[in-house]
């Protein structure tokens, strides 16, 4: 699956920004080897090994960077999912958000799992 565009450019920023700041992990990043598309492939991987639906950015982000840090990553297998990145909410009058910088946008990643058998909860199982 093609991860969107919203998704690879908060990916991408991300770690351009890492590099510049961070002179081992350019190194990292410059490897011909890797490549963002791959790295998507190899989040949406991550991201289905544990079974969660929502994650926080810097979860998503840390994965990026280590596909691009561990050697032992090589090109791993697409998969199909469904990416959502969604920008940071608009504060309302009522509620303040924590200040976040200008190119962080909020990464949510859904992966569609095989229907499971619904189990009815009874009062036993709480």
């Amino acid at each position: 699956m093609k991860a969107s565009e919203n998704f690879k450019t908060a990916i991408e920023n991300y770690l351009n920004q890492t590099a510049l700041a961070d002179a081992v992990f350019a190194k990292d990043f410059a490897k011909e080897s890797k490549n963002l598309e791959n790295c998507c492939n190899y989040i949406f991987g991550e991201v289905k090994k544990t079974g969660l639906c929502a994650f926080d950015n810097q979860e998503i982000f840390d994965m990026a960077v280590k596909y691009y840090t561990d050697d032992s990553i090589g090109q791993p297998h697409p998969i199909i999912c469904r990416v959502v990145a969604s920008p940071p909410a608009k504060a309302d009058l009522f509620t303040t958000m924590p200040e976040l910088p200008q190119n962080t946008a909020v990464v949510k990643t859904a992966v569609i799992a095989p229907k499971a058998e619904s189990r009815t909860l009874t009062l036993f199982d709480l």
